[in-house]
């Protein structure tokens, strides 16, 4: 797993204007949010601005309670009546704006919740259609990654940015009660905290910058956090002796990126407090202003207890905008990630296709097909050519890297020849849907998943449709013997598999193979692939199983991929690929008169068992 560290000094730096211009973002995203629920994000903004006029106000009345005080220990004779009405109205605006709050916290919480489900389910759509060739190329995974790992931060996002528009209309009449008495605070106020401000956008592009240039670093960390701490890991890491080397290539790559941010963090620490200073200087100067028109008598001391609470408010008020506003700016970078992988444009998404055969005439054709993984030069498979007839039962036979595989998945479309075209009824694959073409195959790969469902989701995933329905769910458990492994479960059908959930079982790799197999019995596809699905399996097993597949599989177009022979030459006719190229290609028994690879491999397979 070696890999080059140069994205740790990755030069692309993220200033001050590619923080602002991210925020560009947001208008979409509130647009998305709307989207999710009007009625819970109208009501989320008509409390916020309610809420926002809240501070002045409860400033004002605290400056008429303390004037009238003042105002009745001076009167020859107390009326206390209109001192309780400022009370009360200060009482009741302050449960008032507990109850919009706490209002404004259910609907952030439902909203983001809503969000987050919407935004993770594009994000599972969108990789569905994204090309194999993207999605194993490390450099745009990394873009996926970015896109992915700030899922959670989207909802945190929507909720500052709502809070900054309430905090706008607060700051905005506090603003306008000190312009009204004096002026003179603005001028301090802005002193004490734009150089704040500065800071903290400057040095939230750097955090940006050094988050985005590690994505790579990030997913080696958790790699080695799941190789270093896993039960499927755990045999060989004990066996093999490796818990040295994987713990000290984590701690390694973890203390660089260590040094690197706490460098960065000391440092914005140390402007932060710098600027922190000249703000406190800039408050207590307000405060002598204050203190010194009441003593000249320009104000009354309700109004000292006004200004001065208005100005620590405001003061705290910006500072809290400005932090949130650079922790925005930091998130809409994050947010342009996401959009831009939204944004990518599949190929051919919007062109129009020839419909799909409903019955397979003639079957398939391979002119002249040529493959290299994408960055790379090595073709692995060099002028294939060969049909597949309709109804044809093909098995495809090599040496391990013959391009057996590979050269399914050009069938599939998972990947485009490089040269060369593969044909349909004498029609050029790519001028079908890809997601329909697919659709028509059932396929079981050798690396096949094994999703920590349970048993019953396991086997429906060839049909995820048909979940519910026990009789094909047993029928083709029984087919594929997977009926074999119900005896072991607790719960049967219903038993949760693997052991990342609470009381889930783990099936051996025989039983895993005919849960899988099961997989494909369940899509009543035009086209069935097995491509080594049955390497766990004793010879008998699997013998069985290719029986079955054959006698099953009558009238369909098949290809099977295997290592055993025996199960081989039930095929109509088999292809043998060599270093990307046909050797062979024919029955078995054709194939055994001519000694060429696969009548020695044979024999050499016979030997074994003999």
């Amino acid at each position: 797993m070696p890999r080059s560290l140069e994205s740790i000094s990755d030069t692309k730096k993220t200033n001050v204007r590619a923080s602002f211009q991210a925020l560009r973002f947001i208008p979409r995203f509130f647009k998305e949010i709307w989207s999710v629920s009007p009625l819970l994000f109208t009501i989320n903004l008509i409390c916020r601005l309610i809420n926002a006029f809240s501070p002045v106000v409860i400033l004002w009345v605290g400056k008429l309670i303390i004037d009238e005080v003042i105002a009745q220990v001076a009167a020859p004779q107390a009326a206390y009546g209109q001192l309780w009405n400022y009370v009360l109205i200060e009482f009741a605006i302050t449960v008032f704006a507990d109850i919009i709050n706490r209002i404004i916290a259910i609907t952030d919480g439902l909203l983001g919740d809503k969000y987050n489900i919407i935004s993770s389910e594009t994000m599972i759509r969108k990789t569905s259609k994204i090309d194999m060739s993207q999605l194993e190329d490390s450099e745009f995974y990394d873009k996926l990654e970015r896109a992915r790992q700030q899922t959670q931060g989207r909802v945190g996002l929507m909720s500052m940015s709502l809070a900054q528009g309430q905090s706008l209309i607060s700051i905005g009449t506090l603003i306008a009660g000190l312009i009204y008495f004096q002026p003179l605070l603005i001028v301090l106020l802005a002193l004490s905290i734009i150089p704040l401000f500065i800071n903290e956008i400057r040095f939230s592009g750097q955090q940006y910058s050094l988050s985005r240039s590690w994505t790579t670093e990030r997913r080696e960390l958790d790699y080695l956090r799941y190789i270093g701490a896993n039960d499927k890991t755990a045999k060989e890491i004990k066996l093999f002796g490796l818990t040295d080397f994987i713990a000290k290539r984590f701690k390694t790559l973890s203390e660089r990126y260590y040094h690197i941010n706490k460098k960065l963090t000391v440092k914005r620490s140390i402007y932060s407090a710098i600027f922190n200073v000249l703000g406190v200087i800039c408050y207590y100067a307000a405060y002598l202003v204050i203190i010194k028109s009441v003593l000249d008598g320009a104000i009354t001391v309700g109004e000292l207890t006004f200004l001065s609470a208005s100005f620590n408010r405001l003061r705290n008020s910006l500072q809290t905008f400005f932090t949130s506003f650079t922790r925005i700016t930091q998130s809409a970078l994050y947010l342009k990630d996401y959009f831009d992988f939204i944004d990518l444009e599949i190929p051919d998404e919007n062109r129009e296709f020839l419909p799909l055969p409903e019955v397979i005439h003639t079957g398939f054709e391979l002119k002249d097909v040529h493959f290299a993984y994408p960055g790379s030069e090595h073709e692995v498979l060099k002028g294939v050519s060969f049909t597949l007839k309709a109804g044809e039962k093909m098995a495809f036979v090599g040496q391990n890297g013959a391009g057996k595989t590979t050269l399914i998945k050009l069938m599939l479309r998972f990947y485009e020849p490089t040269q060369g075209a593969i044909l349909l009824d004498g029609i050029n694959i790519n001028e079908y849907n890809k997601a329909d073409f697919q659709k028509m195959f059932g396929v079981i790969f050798q690396d096949f998943f094994r999703y920590e469902f349970t048993l019953r989701e396991n086997i429906a995933v060839g049909d995820i449709a048909a979940v519910q329905d026990d009789k094909r769910i047993t029928d083709a458990a029984q087919l594929s013997l997977a009926n074999e492994v119900i005896g072991d479960l607790q719960e049967g059908y219903e038993t949760q598999l693997g052991k990342r959930f609470k009381n889930g079982q783990e099936l051996s790799g025989g039983q895993w193979q005919k849960v899988a197999l099961a997989r494909a019995y369940m899509k009543d596809a035009m086209v069935m692939v097995l491509d080594e699905p049955t390497s766990a399996l004793d010879a008998k097993a699997e013998y069985e199983v290719f029986e079955r597949f054959i006698d099953l599989t009558k009238g369909k177009t098949s290809i099977i991929i295997s290592h055993r022979f025996s199960t081989v030459r039930m095929a109509d006719r088999i292809l043998v690929l060599k270093a990307g190229k046909i050797l062979e290609l024919g029955t078995h028994n054709e194939l055994m008169q001519t000694p060429k690879l696969y009548a020695e491999l044979f024999d050499l397979q016979a030997q074994g068992y003999k």
